[in-house]
């Protein structure tokens, strides 16, 4: 975590990437490290009117505790990388948004009176359900097994279906992550209103836990996964 204050540029993908413990520093601080991971950790800051020489504080306490080989993720082998995403965090997809889409209707049909923004709410659950699934299809079906073969071979098309598919790939991860940020800012931080009955609960603590593990899914992909396997494609 030396690399902080010897490179100012360091964007906060590579930050995350080097020691994946700073993606709780950068939660609590606002600061989108997966979608916005191309930032430095300066504009970052200053686009949350967070101060800069806080959150290097917090990253440079990291250095007095080991990284473990739980967060090694940089490490990995990319086709275990990708396997790894589709065994973790794909599967965890398909089983979290039925539930999303359920909770997030019923509490629309209950509450939706006295807070109007459950209807926005559910539309971007279905949208994200929608838009999603297809996404995870795409990556299981077609990217990654271009990534898989291009680690064996050096074919021109596949290096071009790997160029052409995360270019895509990543505008689909803004479209999510930019749902998930107007649901966090709808539901103030996923917080349950007074009124708000257990099925209210439930649902905003799904949608945290899914916005945490998309966070990390998303970084996986666009800090570490997709910049290696374009490494492959020069």
């Amino acid at each position: 975590m030396t690399t902080i204050t010897k490179e100012p540029e360091i964007t906060i993908g590579e930050i995350v990437t080097a020691d994946f413990r700073a993606a709780e520093i950068f939660k609590n601080a606002g600061i989108d490290f997966c979608c916005g991971g191309d930032k430095s950790l300066e504009q970052a800051c200053r686009e949350k009117k967070t101060d800069p020489a806080t959150i290097k504080s917090q990253l440079q306490e990291l250095e007095k505790t080991p990284i473990t080989q739980a967060h090694k993720y940089n490490e990995w082998n990319i086709g275990f990388l990708a396997d790894y995403i589709v065994n973790t965090h794909h599967n965890y997809v398909r089983k979290s948004l039925p539930d999303l889409v359920h909770y997030t209707k019923k509490i629309q049909l209950v509450h939706g009176d006295q807070h109007p923004e459950l209807n926005e709410i559910a539309v971007l659950v279905e949208n994200i359900n929608a838009e999603l699934l297809k996404h995870l299809q795409k990556e299981e079906e077609v990217l990654f097994p271009a990534i898989k073969e291009a680690i064996q071979t050096n074919l021109p098309e596949t290096k071009a279906i790997i160029i052409s598919e995360i270019e895509r790939m990543k505008g689909e991860h803004e479209f999510a992550g930019g749902a998930m940020d107007k649901i966090n800012v709808l539901t103030n931080n996923y917080q349950v209103p007074e009124d708000g009955c257990n099925s209210y609960m439930v649902t905003l603590k799904l949608l945290r836990e899914f916005e945490d593990d998309l966070h990390t899914h998303v970084h996986l992909e666009n800090n570490i996964l997709y910049p290696k396997a374009l490494a492959l494609c020069e």
